[in-house]
């Protein structure tokens, strides 16, 4: 875990967060969103939406370890178990979106081209669950990598 806050590593690790961040936005469709929350302000449940956000950035954050890990490893030439892991996660994140309740993230966006309407809306805590099962993928996918 030292050698990711680190002098090249560090960078590397900013541009992933960032990058990640900005494929999710766009995926989402969260800025469409952006205008939307501030002209209904009054009836956005402030809380939920905090929430989802401070969840996104926690898997953007552990994407971004995790793939610096997976270059450090490979850079070591040692093996690597978790890489699978970690690809879920990030799909996952990308799956979820940035705030399951406001907008489509992947997989509604793709059940959407075959005519399934489906939204995270509907599940008991409106997505919310799906950003928490990513981060314990994510999670468990760093332990795996950071084994010696």
């Amino acid at each position: 875990m030292n050698q990711i806050f680190k002098r090249p590593y560090i960078y590397f690790a900013i541009l992933i967060f960032l990058a990640y961040l900005l494929l999710n936005i766009l995926i989402s469709g969260f800025y469409n969103t952006i205008p939307l929350i501030l002209v209904y302000a009054k009836t956005v449940n402030w809380l939920k939406l905090g929430f989802s956000l401070l969840l996104t950035l926690i898997i953007g954050f552990l994407v971004s370890i995790n793939g610096i890990l997976i270059y450090i490893k490979y850079k070591e030439r040692k093996r690597c178990r978790g890489v699978g892991t970690a690809g879920v996660g990030t799909a996952g994140g990308l799956i979820a979106g940035v705030c399951p309740l406001c907008v489509a993230g992947l997989f509604p966006l793709i059940l959407g081209l075959l005519g399934i309407s489906f939204s995270f809306g509907s599940l008991p805590f409106q997505g919310i669950e799906v950003q928490i099962l990513v981060i314990l993928i994510l999670f468990i996918s760093y332990k795996q990598i950071s084994k010696d």
